[in-house]
């Protein structure tokens, strides 16, 4: 990938796409429609870049497979990653002093949390707590020691409540340890505490700098509440049909579901030039 020019007959010069719930089928698989849409759109100079909320060594094996050999903004934007050079360009970790503060804050409101955490860098482990609940075949290490959790940087801290529903957390995390992390919503039982004031936004408009894209020429599409910033600093915003409704409530369109190749259907209509079915 390199930085786009004029996007040919495409309207904007950068596509940024989550990957879980939008490019990803259910599967872990980008269908064949797809591919060839995003291909057919950077064959007239647009730039594709995946943002996700995965830190590179869970995005890694999923880029490999898709030949993508770009930038990729991965951990929330706490990672900015170049996928053809295996290399990590920039990454910001989590203060794992305010880290502590803030879970003190959420468990003395709730109670008692599931934990988590990823730790930065190209093979940062994600190490897991009595209790958690990993999504899918995710690669994890078990620790039953808490000073484990912190003996090393990390770039995000996992939380679970056994009762309470995401948005319920997310909402409770926010209100009393939102001036300590960022608190955010990634995917079913997938409740962050980041680096405060980090978002996609953060790692999109790195990436795009060293892209040489400007906001006002990128259109992106997510499925979860942690899209939200990225879709703000986008000139577009498309929602798979399967998103959260918050990021449904600000986004610009909604498109089919990722399952259904929503990101191909929007791509295609642009390259044909045909004007949006509308929100």
């Amino acid at each position: 990938m390199s930085a786009a020019g004029s996007a040919g007959n495409f309207p904007y010069q950068l596509i940024a796409t989550d990957l879980d719930g939008t490019l990803l089928r259910s599967d872990e698989s980008v269908s064949r429609r797809t591919r060839d849409a995003l291909a057919a759109a950077t064959a007239v100079g647009a730039a594709h870049i995946v943002v996700t909320g995965r830190a590179v060594p869970w995005t890694r094996h999923i880029l490999d497979d898709l030949g993508y050999e770009g930038l990729a903004v991965c951990g929330q934007g706490a990672q900015v990653y170049h996928a053809g050079e295996h290399r990590l360009l920039t990454s910001v970790t989590l203060d794992r002093q305010l880290a502590g503060v803030a879970l003190a804050k959420i468990e003395a409101e709730v109670g008692p949390l599931f934990l988590a955490a990823s730790r930065d860098g190209l093979d940062g482990d994600v190490l897991v707590g009595p209790g958690y609940a990993v999504s899918g075949h995710l690669p994890a290490i078990p620790f039953t020691d808490a000073a484990d959790l912190w003996a090393a940087p990390l770039n995000k801290l996992y939380i679970q409540h056994p009762t309470l529903t995401d948005d319920e957390l997310a909402k409770a995390a926010d209100r009393v340890a939102g001036g300590f992390v960022t608190v955010t919503m990634a995917g079913e039982g997938i409740v962050e505490l980041l680096p405060l004031g980090l978002s996609k936004a953060t790692g999109l408009s790195l990436a795009a700098r060293r892209l040489g894209v400007k906001a006002a020429d990128t259109i992106a599409f997510g499925d979860m509440p942690n899209d939200i910033p990225m879709f703000a600093w986008s000139a577009h915003g498309v929602a798979m049909a399967n998103a959260h409704e918050e990021l449904r409530a600000v986004a610009d369109e909604v498109t089919s579901s990722h399952e259904e190749d929503g990101i191909a259907v929007v791509v295609e209509r642009l390259l044909s030039a045909q004007p949006p079915s509308g929100r």
